[in-house]
């Protein structure tokens, strides 16, 4: 029999691992985190922010230069984190780089009463993108509007293909607390999933689509974003999925200490260095992904002993 959720009763997450597995990752230290890199999965360090959010830029940079017209490509970006997108359009400028040919994938959006969030809307996904980034790349420079790919409730279809029709050379992401990325959360125990999570397998079946969002992602988005107004997030999102996710050269992942605990930037790491994957904790599918990288901000990774404060 699993565990049942400490947090969130009727849900999986990784309260519900085995306890061996949840005490190991705790007692990493950073030295420890370096050795989980193994081939198809590396850890990479940086001492300071600046270094840390320059490098996260320099993926959309790197992705849009390899862009032609006879071979598209680009990167699948998050918000969460958001410090690396005015940095993107400050290097664009500055170089006078052209991304014209260049394609971007928003990873998620929000989903209230039926449909995403409008572009104008304060919690948009889409907004914080153009007015981050894409708003202030000089218009010469920037690729059309057809090249940027947001999720909308109607082009679900349209998104999963472009996948096929563009290469996504990255998708790159934070972890939230839930051990996600984009709004992969884990599922509700309920209907066939009351004793066992879906199987690693059955989750990745999963394209771009509606998503219902643990207690947990509410929770820290109103954290983050909302001022602590739980009743102001949605509990609902629209997500890329795993299908998009497995057609991506590279899955990068940012860990500024931000968006999880220092358990949280442990456990991860150790289930797909050691192959433990399980959808309860949903980063840990990419354990089968063939190019992973975690990216750790030194001072953010912190410690797992217990200090009161």
């Amino acid at each position: 029999m699993r565990n049942n959720s400490k947090v969130a009763d009727g849900w999986w997450d990784y309260t519900t691992l085995d306890s061996q597995i949840l005490n190991a990752a705790a007692k990493l230290t950073v030295k420890d985190i370096v050795q989980l890199s193994r081939p198809g999965f590396t850890v990479k360090l940086y001492d300071t922010l600046e270094s840390f959010y320059l490098a996260e830029a320099l993926e959309y940079i790197h992705s849009w230069q390899k862009s032609t017209a006879g071979n598209p490509c680009g990167i699948c970006g998050p918000i969460g984190p958001t410090e690396q997108l005015p940095l993107v359009a400050e290097i664009v400028n500055d170089l006078e780089i052209d991304v014209r040919e260049g394609h971007f994938w928003g990873m998620d959006e929000w989903f209230v009463d039926g449909k995403e969030l409008s572009p104008g809307h304060p919690l948009s996904f889409a907004k914080a993108d153009m007015d981050l980034c894409f708003n202030r790349i000089r218009k010469e420079l920037r690729m059309p509007q057809k090249n940027i790919h947001f999720l909308t409730l109607d082009n679900l279809k349209d998104y999963t293909a472009s996948y096929d029709a563009c290469k996504c050379l990255i998708m790159q992401g934070g972890q939230g607390e839930v051990k996600h990325w984009a709004f992969n959360d884990p599922p509700a125990r309920t209907g066939p999933y009351v004793d066992n999570p879906p199987s690693p397998q059955e989750y990745r079946k999963q394209s771009a689509r509606i998503v219902d969002l643990h207690p947990m992602t509410i929770i820290q988005n109103a954290r983050t974003s909302g001022g602590g107004v739980v009743t102001a997030i949605p509990s609902q999102a629209l997500s890329v999925g795993p299908v998009e996710t497995w057609k991506s050269e590279k899955v990068s992942i940012w860990h500024a200490g931000n968006h999880d605990n220092p358990f949280g930037q442990r456990l991860t790491a150790f289930m797909i260095s050691k192959g433990l994957a399980d959808s309860a904790v949903p980063m840990s599918l990419l354990a089968d992904h063939p190019n992973v990288q975690f990216n750790y901000y030194i001072p953010g990774i912190g410690s797992c002993e217990t200090e009161m404060h």
